[in-house]
């Protein structure tokens, strides 16, 4: 969330954010509810100093046994309207908290300001698209006919939107999670994290899943615990309500988790293949830093996201996305867009964002700097990389006129040396 601070002190900065964003949210209701608990909070404030002084001046008169009890009346008549006050105080803190979550997070300045993906900026591109001399074909059709996933079976044991990894499929989808924690770890520099992929709300709040999202998540009924839809939620949290040391910053994490996301909003959206199911896998990528390197390190994450895919020999172009098109807790994000041969398009595989302290505040991640001020700290994420959007460009773009797949390279350690899987789906 927002410091409450920007609210009083630079209201329009949040209006200009919310038009920039495309959200019609009016803060003027927050800032009545600011003013009314600001307003109570000194009343309050007045009552109990008043009521310390008369409980003074009553025990003096007491000590000089005079008579206190008109003071005393009247001391009982401030308790009950401190009481009362005090409950009107606490709904007008639920009443703007819940409003105040709500609020998406400010833009940096160098975001580019447009509705939606059409005013994103094109900021590089890496490799050129594989050169083909014969029709494409896309991923499902290649997939079903190699027999590497199975779509229908999926849907018989759970529904829509599901698949099945089957035999050479399953190895790949394995050997490129694999690859991806080796790189990240061995290379990178990030600790290895293996989360639970069950969370409770506070946990979803505190990265900005929720209130926001709530519609796109899976959740049990019981005990009210979400199904993550990120390695993001539950790794950015493991350093909630604490206060770390500025020497232990940066913090890098990497993890592996299968991510679940109900996609309520995109119903007859890429509907074939693999690109856009309920669950899918991802190596996720989260930083915790201090504030005055957040950007620097944010490009940093950016190129260890893309070296997965230059590993991978993948043609792909960086992005800056825009206002209009920028997650609600985003500060800044940029999308590595793949491209996929088979369907002659780009496909985001990976968004890696600076949030800035508004993670932090809602998870209340902090730090303590040399001279033992305590701040907030910047969180960073960014998929490195999500494999329902890599396995298909891999399919795509090393497909053979005859029907087969060659093996990345790199991939190659991790399926005992073999360097294609034929038309006939055999691993040679």
């Amino acid at each position: 969330m927002l410091d409450r601070k920007i609210l009083r002190e630079k209201p329009e900065s949040i209006a200009q954010a919310l038009k920039a964003r495309q959200n019609d949210l009016n803060i003027s209701e927050l800032i009545d509810l600011d003013k009314q608990w600001r307003e109570s909070v000194n009343k309050v404030e007045q009552l109990k100093a008043k009521r310390n002084q008369v409980s003074q001046e009553i025990a003096n008169k007491k000590k000089n046994q005079q008579s206190a009890e008109e003071d005393i009346l009247a001391m009982r008549k401030v308790g009950e309207e401190i009481k009362k006050l005090t409950g009107e105080l606490e709904e007008l803190e639920t009443s703007f908290n819940q409003a105040w979550l709500n609020i998406p997070n400010i833009p940096h300045a160098s975001v580019p300001i447009g509705p939606d993906e059409t005013a994103n900026q094109e900021i590089r591109k890496w490799g050129e698209p594989p050169k083909l001399n014969f029709t494409a074909n896309p991923h499902w059709v290649l997939g079903d006919k190699l027999k590497m996933f199975d779509a229908e079976r999926a849907a018989k044991i759970s529904g829509a939107r599901f698949v099945v990894y089957t035999g050479i499929g399953a190895r790949l989808e394995r050997a490129l999670i694999q690859f991806m924690l080796d790189v990240q770890t061995q290379e990178n520099g990030y600790t290895e994290i293996f989360p639970p992929l069950l969370v409770n709300r506070e946990t979803m709040i505190g990265t900005g899943q929720l209130p926001k999202l709530e519609e796109d998540m899976f959740k049990t009924k019981e005990e009210e615990l979400f199904l993550i839809p990120t390695a993001e939620v539950p790794v950015t949290n493991l350093h909630s309500k604490e206060i770390l040391k500025k020497e232990e910053l940066p913090i890098k994490y990497t993890a592996y988790t299968p991510c679940f996301r109900r996609e309520a909003g995109s119903y007859g959206k890429d509907t074939k293949g693999l690109v856009r199911q309920h669950q899918f896998n991802k190596v996720e990528l989260v930083k915790i830093v201090a504030p005055e390197n957040s950007y620097e390190e944010l490009e940093k994450l950016v190129l260890d996201a893309e070296k997965i895919l230059q590993k991978l020999g993948l043609h792909y172009r960086l992005v800056c996305l825009s206002t209009g098109d920028m997650s609600f807790a985003s500060s800044k994000s940029y999308d590595l867009e793949v491209w996929h041969a088979g369907v002659a398009r780009y496909w985001e595989v990976s968004s890696c964002s600076n949030f800035e302290n508004f993670q932090a505040r809602r998870a209340n991640i902090r730090f303590k700097d040399e001279q033992g001020k305590i701040n907030f700290c910047h969180t960073l994420n960014g998929s490195g990389l999500a494999t329902s959007r890599l396995l298909p460009a891999i399919i795509e773009n090393y497909q053979t006129p005859e029907g087969g797949i060659i093996i990345p390279e790199v991939l190659r350690p991790y399926l005992g040396e073999k360097k294609e899987i034929t038309a006939n789906g055999e691993l040679i």
